[in-house]
């Protein structure tokens, strides 16, 4: 699942990447545009509510482009993501 907030008042957007933690086989984080692809810099953190997530803050109206890293090197994309591409997900904040 992924969640969009916007504040119009600072003209951010804050995406919020969510997995059921179920799916999950291992450590995952969500790699993209807004942490330069860099592996581990936003882990997904297990919530009590039985999923992990991770969120970032972006200047509204940006298009990001994201994949879940998870263990063993497995990159996976959001069903949920605007559009999937052949480089991955792709989210209009």
């Amino acid at each position: 699942m992924l969640k969009k907030t916007r504040s119009v008042r600072a003209g951010t957007a804050t995406l919020t990447f969510v997995l059921p933690v179920p799916d999950l086989d291992g450590p995952v984080s969500v790699v993209g545009t807004f942490n330069d692809w860099t592996p581990g810099a936003h882990p997904l953190r297990r919530r009590s509510n039985g999923t992990a997530s991770a969120s970032v803050v972006v200047p509204a109206g940006s298009t990001v482009r994201f994949r879940y890293l998870g263990s063993q090197g497995r990159w996976f994309d959001d069903a949920d993501a605007d559009e999937i591409t052949a480089e991955g997900s792709v989210v209009r904040a």
